[in-house]
C-alpha cells in the first residue's frame, strides 16, 4: 500500500485569508436562513462526525487505498453489511468525504485520503478516539460539566481521566494513538514557521511517541534530543526510534514532569501539555522545567493561543474538551499564558503564528 503524500502547506497569509472568506460565508448563510433551519442543520451536524467515526473504525479509506471498489467489494473487505455500507457512504459521500464513480465505485477524495492507516498526516486514530464509548459517553454529560465548571470523571469513573488512562492500558493507548495524529497536523506548519536550528539540543517534554521531535532532528543533523514521558510510553521507545542519523543524538527518558525533568538543554518543549491542566498544575510543570534549565535555556509552549474575536476557532472546541475531560485544563489567551509564565519563573518574548491552530509561545527564565 503505497502511502499518501505529505500535505503542503499553505502560506499564512492566504490561509487567513481564505478562513476569514470561509466564515463570513457561513455566517451570511446562518443569517439568511430561518433560525429553525439554522439549528436543524446544528443538530445534524454531529451525526457526520460519528459517520466519519464509523467509517474510521471500519477501514473503509484503508480498503480503498489501491483503488475503487464497488459497494459489495468494499462490504466484503471491511466485514460490513452491503446495505450498511452503502447508507453509510450515501451520507459520507454527500459530504465530500468519499466519492462515487459512475459506475457505482467508491473512491478517496482529498479528505479521505487522511483517514488512512499509512497517511503522512493520518487523522483515522483521533476520529477511532472521538467515536468511541467512553468519549461521547463524557460528553454527554457536557451540561453538568457547564453547570459545575469542572469534569465529572471522578464521579462517572472514580478517577480522573489521566489516572484512569494509566489504569486502563487499552482506552490509554486509544488515547496516546488520538494524540500522535492529531500531533501530526501541526508538524509542518510549526517547521514553515519556526527556526528550531537555534538550538544544539531539546527536551520533548510530554513528547508521546517522538514524531515531533525526531522530524527535528532529522531536519538538524547537528542537533541533540531527548524524549521525556511517562514511563509506560517511554518504556521501549528509544528502541523504535533509532534509525540512520540518530544513533546518539536522541535519547527516551521516563518520569513526571511533576517531579524532574532532564537538565541543561538549550531548549524545552510542551507540545500539547499546559492546556492539559489548572493554572495551579500547569506552574508546577513550568516551575519543575525551570528548575532544570540554564539560564540561556528557552522554554517553549506549543498550543493554541485563544483569540479575543467572536470568529470561529478550533481552541474554542477543544476548551469545552478540556472542560469535560480534564481537571482544571483549559485553552488560554495571551494575556493568560503571560501572566502564567510569569507566576512560574518566565517571561513571554514572542508568540510565533503557524498555518496549523497552533502557535509557538517562547519565554525566558527571570532568575
Amino acid at each position: 500500500m503505497a502511502s499518501a503524500p505529505p500535505p503542503k502547506v499553505p502560506p499564512l497569509p492566504l490561509l487567513r485569508a481564505l478562513t476569514w472568506v470561509r466564515d463570513g460565508l457561513a455566517a451570511l448563510h446562518r443569517r439568511l436562513v430561518p433560525g429553525h433551519i439554522a439549528l436543524l442543520e446544528l443538530s445534524t451536524s454531529g451525526y457526520l462526525t460519528q459517520a466519519t467515526c464509523a467509517a474510521a473504525e471500519l477501514g473503509i479509506a484503508d480498503a480503498l487505498a489501491e483503488g475503487p471498489r464497488q459497494p459489495a467489494d468494499l462490504a466484503r473487505a471491511i466485514g460490513a453489511s452491503e446495505d450498511g455500507v452503502r447508507r453509510l457512504m450515501r451520507l459520507l459521500i454527500s459530504a465530500g468525504v468519499f466519492g462515487q464513480r459512475r459506475d457505482g465505485a467508491y473512491e478517496l477524495t482529498g479528505i479521505s485520503q487522511g483517514l488512512r492507516t499509512d497517511a503522512a498526516v493520518s487523522m483515522r486514530d483521533l476520529f477511532v478516539f472521538l467515536g468511541n464509548d467512553l468519549h461521547r459517553k463524557h460528553w454527554s454529560y457536557l451540561a453538568d460539566s457547564v453547570r459545575s465548571g469542572r469534569s465529572l470523571w471522578p464521579e462517572l469513573e472514580g478517577m480522573e481521566f489521566f489516572e484512569f488512562a494509566e489504569q486502563h492500558p487499552e482506552a490509554g493507548q486509544v488515547f496516546d494513538q488520538a494524540m500522535t495524529s492529531v500531533g501530526g497536523l501541526s508538524t509542518e506548519p510549526l517547521q514553515a514557521a519556526f527556526d528550531f536550528g537555534r538550538f544544539g539540543s531539546i527536551v520533548d517534554i510530554g513528547g508521546g511517541r517522538g514524531s515531533l521531535l525526531v522530524d527535528i532532528l532529522h531536519r538538524h543533523p547537528s542537533m541533540r534530543g531527548t524524549v521525556f514521558d511517562l514511563p509506560r510510553v517511554a518504556d521501549g521507545l528509544e528502541e523504535q526510534l533509532l534509525g540512520p542519523g540518530l544513533t546518539g543524538r536522541l535519547t527516551v527518558e521516563g518520569g513526571s514532569f511533576f517531579d524532574t525533568v532532564p537538565k541543561g538543554a538549550d531548549a524545552y518543549l510542551l507540545k500539547h501539555i499546559v492546556h492539559d491542566w489548572s493554572d495551579a498544575d500547569a506552574e508546577r510543570i513550568l516551575r519543575t522545567v525551570r528548575t532544570a534549565m540554564e539560564s540561556e535555556a528557552r522554554l517553549l509552549i506549543i498550543e493554541m493561543v485563544m483569540p479575543e474575536h467572536h470568529r470561529p476557532h478550533p481552541g474554542k472546541v477543544i476548551d469545552l474538551e478540556m472542560l469535560v475531560n480534564t481537571a482544571g485544563g483549559r485553552e488560554r489567551t495571551k494575556t493568560e499564558f503571560g501572566n502564567l509564565l510569569s507566576r512560574s519563573g518566565f517571561v513571554l518574548t514572542g508568540i510565533t503564528p503557524t498555518a496549523a491552530p497552533e502557535c509557538v509561545i517562547e519565554a525566558h527564565p527571570t532568575w
